[in-house]
């Protein structure tokens, strides 16, 4: 084994011979200068299969796990390092495209001209850099700003299945963060379909949103080493908006669990034993890795909004248990709301988020929200009795509570910007003062006399007055009719 260096050697490169291709794991002998963790190799003729190291079995040879197929490879076969880890680019240019986990572009546009390019393996900020200040991130759609308040720079969980407006939100809430602050928006794409970001990227372009965001994919056919190096990939390109630029990020990941499902299949290939559940040992480290470089420094921040999969919806599974330790706030998406038309189809009841503090969002926000939270509770307490009996065997009290409950839920409804070619009807983006100011109203009896389909899809509740002044002169105009008829 003495006589693999090859004579290529050289020009800053170092060559080593391939001993072992095992599916997506490949050894690497070197006569000298081992590479180290996380450094990239090449081989085939054009240098077209990609592999990373990962460990380091003794002083000659390294493991590494590939990060495109195999297909090809042989024993024997050259695998050239050039001193590099993996790298994407950053940079203005960068913005309004899609990318894969090495950089390359995927939209089928011009590829875009040469950028300063950074490793995706960087540390975390450090604590003397972070801001302290627990500050809300405002995304101007009622139900999160008033009961599930998210940090800015923080972990937001959005959990739900297909169907139920995860992808929608998300639009919106990329919608609302280049409106508000100007910001940059950051989407990736771990292990999911690629139908799903070919509809994304068409429904980006089509809400004119396209021009502040990037998009970074590593889909469900690529091989674990990319989908597990994907989410680092992003957060290199939000990283440098954050820290160069100094502009709030919003970085959105769908799926979160995908990232521990790839990271898991990468620790089985390399011959790691299992932990519980067939997951990987070092699980919470993987994810600390990727979760602790979601920071607010005093410079910006990156606010993180995640797909959150929840295996067999038990919350007691080590991926959900390891993921909601690093979350701030949870928005549980219910198909029952959806199926009942009542979008955002949020949970409010089930969803929670530790900003919701006296000390944080202030006494005022706060007891609002207590307020509303048990009204909908009673509500859901009474929902029996009036399937059984009907709401004339409530007492008036309850009548009152029951009537205020419903009000409440389709005023927080919202008509989404992004939504507007399929609905018809004009995107609203509601400040958290008239948000909150709407609900006092409503907890204050002040509509009694309105229908509570005033208050479906509106934006500030003076909406529900003109709907219904809207509806009565439909009336009168229906009734003038009927009697020129007669």
């Amino acid at each position: 084994m003495t006589e693999t260096t090859s004579p290529k050697s050289g020009n800053g490169s170092i060559f080593g011979k391939i001993i072992a291709v095992r599916g997506s794991v490949v050894d690497v002998w070197f006569e000298t200068d081992i590479p180290a963790i996380y450094s990239l190799l090449h081989a085939g003729k054009n240098n077209e299969i990609s592999f990373e190291v990962m460990t380091q079995l003794d002083s000659h040879t390294v493991r590494c796990i590939a990060m495109t197929a195999t297909q090809g490879l042989a024993r024997g076969t050259f695998a050239e390092y050039k001193g590099c880890e993996l790298t994407v680019p950053v940079g203005k240019n960068i913005l309004g495209r899609m990318f894969d986990v090495f950089g390359n572009t995927i939209d089928k546009l011009e590829p875009i001209p040469k950028a300063e390019r950074r490793s995706i393996h960087q540390s975390p900020p450090p604590l003397s850099d972070r801001s302290t200040k627990s500050e809300i991130f405002v995304t101007g759609i009622k139900a999160i700003d008033v009961l599930l308040p998210l940090e800015r720079g923080g972990k937001s969980g959005l959990l739900g299945g297909a169907g139920v407006g995860k992808t929608v939100l998300l639009t919106e809430l990329i919608h609302n963060m280049v409106g508000q602050n100007q910001g940059v928006s950051i989407f990736c794409g771990i292990g999911e379909r690629s139908r799903e970001g070919q509809e994304l990227y068409h429904e980006m372009k089509d809400a004119g949103v396209l021009d502040d965001m990037v998009m970074v994919f590593g889909q469900m056919n690529e091989p674990p080493g990319a989908r597990f190096r994907v989410g680092h990939a992003a957060l290199t390109m939000a990283e440098y908006f954050r820290d160069d630029e100094q502009r709030d990020v919003l970085l959105l990941i769908d799926n979160i669990f995908r990232f521990i499902q790839a990271g898991m299949e990468v620790s089985g290939l390399m011959g790691q034993m299992p932990s519980r559940l067939g997951y990987q040992p070092t699980m919470g480290t993987d994810l600390s890795k990727l979760e602790e470089r979601i920071a607010h420094t005093k410079t910006g921040a990156i606010t993180s909004i995640q797909a959150v999969y929840v295996p067999a919806d038990d919350m007691t599974d080590p991926a959900a248990v390891h993921t909601f330790a690093h979350l701030s706030a949870s928005i549980v998406l219910s198909r029952k709301k959806a199926g009942e038309g009542l979008y955002p189809a949020i949970d409010l009841l089930q969803s929670n988020s530790k900003m919701a503090t006296p000390g944080i969002i202030g006494e005022r926000h706060y007891q609002l929200a207590q307020q509303i939270r048990e009204t909908l509770a009673q509500y859901e307490e009474l929902k029996d009795i009036i399937a059984m009996l009907g709401m004339e065997q409530l007492s008036p009290a309850d009548r009152a509570l029951v009537n205020r409950a419903r009000k409440l839920e389709r005023f927080f409804t919202q008509p989404f910007f992004s939504t507007e070619q399929f609905s018809d009807l004009e995107g609203k983006d509601v400040s958290l003062e008239d948000a909150l100011s709407g609900c006092e109203r409503i907890l204050a009896d002040e509509f009694k006399d309105l229908p509570e389909s005033c208050f479906y899809m509106i934006g500030k509740v003076e909406g529900a007055i003109a709907k219904s002044k809207d509806k009565g002169s439909d009336k009168v105009k229906t009734g003038q009719n009927e009697e020129v008829t007669a």
